[in-house]
């Protein structure tokens, strides 16, 4: 094995290495780290705009198509296309409401109803075990009630009404965001140095590759579960016990939602129902159909669906996706877990990219104009409305 020092595969100019960085990118990267310390501290308030983020990343490209649209020898405002939008958005939730939540809900009223008859109905051993748990929960001292716990409360009770109305407010911030969208982006791409401009927009490339895949992705892989899921609960209805098409929407919707969160999302999702198969007839047979249907359903998912779907968008070990997934749960809550996968592998291949541009003694250090870089960073902000030099023909950014 030689051990001389690589040269270049390529011959011609060496490739721009990333440089080092100056006062002023010093002094952004300073601000950017206080802002992610303080943005943790306050979390639970900033979560309804990290929704609101996500609301916008999607839309972006809708509003994009959309205000592009000629209606005569005009084309739609910008703001125009938002509201139009905002309308089918509308739309579609009212009649998610009528076809999925209404009934949803009175299933939720029925199974409130019929929770004591489902509880009696439960094997011995397992009721005498809920009733252990309540009971070693319920302890109370009767030292009176606790006044320093009023502070709490109260703080939680604040955190809570500012919450919702960062949620009520999302709408109007995200509307805001999306009309002045490129005119956001290009002051950003201004402010930052020259010499880091075509980087920071290689890693917005990357970032929208690895992201925006894994999360439009698993939105529709959430969407097919659910269905998937309803359609075998009304066969088990059919075939096992009527008790499955009672709450059949309940728990497709249930399962279709924590598909967002990778490898115990499907777990968790099974629990409910196979408690409500040991209320069955026969409950050992439907606790078997029980499982049977969701590893059906999960083993069609990953060998046909996500290798078609996510393709080589994340490429994680699994062993990475369950410490990701938990970091992510613990600082953040739920949303930490079903964002963690992203952000982890997004976290990964910016580390990769800036390590090798970095590097002085790599041959193949990626240029930020390669085109071969341009095929996986997909469609990033585009640099409207700011003065740097327009790279569309390179094809890269």
């Amino acid at each position: 094995m030689s051990l001389d020092p690589p040269t270049p595969s390529v011959p011609g100019r060496p490739v721009r290495r990333l440089q080092a960085p100056t006062p002023r990118a010093a002094l952004a990267g300073v601000t950017v780290v206080l802002l992610i310390v303080i943005g943790m501290q306050v979390m639970d308030v900033l979560t309804p705009f990290v929704l609101g983020l996500l609301l916008i990343y999607l839309l972006a490209p809708s509003v994009d198509r959309l205000s592009k649209v000629h209606v005569g020898a005009r084309t739609i405002p910008r703001w125009l296309a938002i509201l139009l939008l905002y309308l089918l958005i509308v739309v579609v939730v009212v009649i998610g409401v009528i076809l999925v939540i209404r009934p949803m809900s009175d299933q939720l009223q029925r199974f409130g109803d019929e929770l004591p008859a489902t509880l009696d109905n439960l094997p011995i051993w397992l009721r005498s075990a809920i009733d252990h748990v309540l009971a070693s929960g319920s302890g109370t001292s009767g030292a009176g009630p606790d006044l320093g716990s009023l502070l709490p409360l109260a703080r939680s009770l604040a955190t809570t009404l500012v919450s919702t109305f960062g949620y009520l407010i999302i709408p109007v911030w995200a509307f805001y965001v999306l009309k002045d969208l490129a005119r956001l982006q290009g002051a950003f791409v201004q402010a930052l140095p020259n010499g880091w401009r075509r980087d920071a927009l290689a890693v917005a490339g990357i970032v929208d590759h690895t992201f925006g895949r894994w999360v439009r992705g698993q939105l529709f892989l959430g969407l097919v579960v659910g269905v998937a899921t309803f359609l075998g609960l009304l066969l088990l209805g059919v075939l096992i016990d009527p008790v499955f098409i009672t709450f059949a929407v309940l728990l497709a919707v249930i399962a279709g939602f924590l598909e967002l969160v990778p490898i115990i999302g499907p777990i968790l999702s099974m629990i409910p129902t196979l408690v409500l198969s040991l209320t069955a007839a026969d409950p050992v047979r439907a606790a078997i159909a029980v499982v049977i249907l969701y590893l059906v359903v999960q083993q069609l998912e990953n060998h046909i669906l996500v290798p078609q779907i996510q393709s080589d968008a994340v490429e994680l070990h699994p062993s990475l996706v369950i410490l990701s997934l938990i970091v992510g749960s613990a600082l953040f809550g739920l949303l930490g877990a079903v964002l963690s996968v992203p952000v982890t592998a997004a976290g990964r291949d910016i580390y990769r990219y800036l390590f090798r541009r970095l590097s002085e003694d790599d041959p193949d250090v990626p240029d930020p104009d390669a085109p071969d870089l341009a095929r996986k960073t997909g469609r990033v902000p585009r640099m409207a409305d700011a003065d740097v030099p327009d790279t569309s023909e390179a094809g890269a950014w």
